[in-house]
């Protein structure tokens, strides 16, 4: 059972919702991240604060975006927010939601604007409480779409994968390639020198759709591990970084770093 506030606790969590939920106009679902609560917990603290709920108000009001548009073809640009989505992505019965971490900044704009291109309206971003950065589009119809190719509420118990379109082209299978790693891959020195790529998830039919892809697209990959898989030769890791890319700062400010290029590049490069 909840702790009851005191008169001066009861002021400052009434002023606060007030100005979130009234002045700001902010939905549950926005205010729950910025406090760090559920939004059962924000509903039942406007109730408990007697503050009026208005949710006709709230803009998407029911997630009916007339402006959100479904892409009307399959793209690299789309395979890539679709292997974001499989990374740090997460789908709720009427939002489409990005995490990213509390030093990934330039990287969410990224994101936003390809979201943008692609459903035509600009989603929202707020950051938590701990700084991580949540990108969200409110849209039932996106949903249902992104769940018809295969995408999942639960990624893990669904042990979900690829979609199929994402293998047909070279160009789908680059964007779902960089969009994976750009979320859920890493980049590191080993003890003998050597510079590794590695993808972490915890789905194994996911892993298993990464090394396929990989080895069509002419990588060496190693055995799907118990949630990984690496690139580790020297000319596999070189062909990532200038036929493949990346786009999130953090794994090409590292490589950078790995190789002893400082902030100077140029020529096959310019793809980091």
């Amino acid at each position: 059972m909840a702790r009851r506030w005191n008169i001066a606790e009861e002021d400052l969590k009434r002023k606060e919702l007030l100005v979130l939920y009234v002045k700001e106009n902010r939905t549950i679902s926005e205010i729950s991240r910025i406090l760090s609560l559920s939004e059962s917990a924000v509903y039942d603290r406007l109730l408990r604060l007697n503050i009026q709920t208005l949710r006709h108000k709230k803009p998407g009001f029911n997630n009916v975006n007339l402006k959100v548009t479904v892409p009307d073809k399959y793209t690299g640009e789309l395979a890539e927010f679709i292997g974001i989505l499989l990374g740090d992505g997460h789908l709720s019965p009427t939002q489409v939601t990005v995490t990213l971490g509390t030093k990934e900044n330039t990287y969410a704009e990224y994101v936003i604007r390809l979201m943008k291109n692609l459903f035509n309206v600009k989603p929202k971003i707020i950051f938590s409480k701990s700084g991580y950065a949540v990108i969200y589009l409110g849209s039932a119809p996106i949903v249902r779409w992104l769940l018809s190719m295969g995408l999942a509420f639960n990624k893990v118990a669904a042990q979900v994968s690829v979609p199929e379109w994402c293998l047909r082209k070279k160009t789908f299978m680059i964007g779902m390639m960089r969009g994976l790693i750009d979320t859920d891959g890493s980049i590191y020195k080993l003890k003998s020198g050597s510079i590794q790529i590695s993808f972490c998830n915890r789905s194994r039919p996911l892993l298993e759709s990464v090394r396929l892809i990989l080895l069509r697209l002419g990588f060496n990959p190693s055995r799907v591990g118990e949630k990984n898989i690496y690139l580790t030769r020297k000319d596999d890791v070189y062909k990532y970084v200038t036929e493949i890319g990346f786009k999130n700062p953090k794994h090409k400010s590292r490589y950078l770093m790995f190789t002893n290029m400082g902030g100077s590049y140029s020529g096959n490069y310019s793809r980091l």
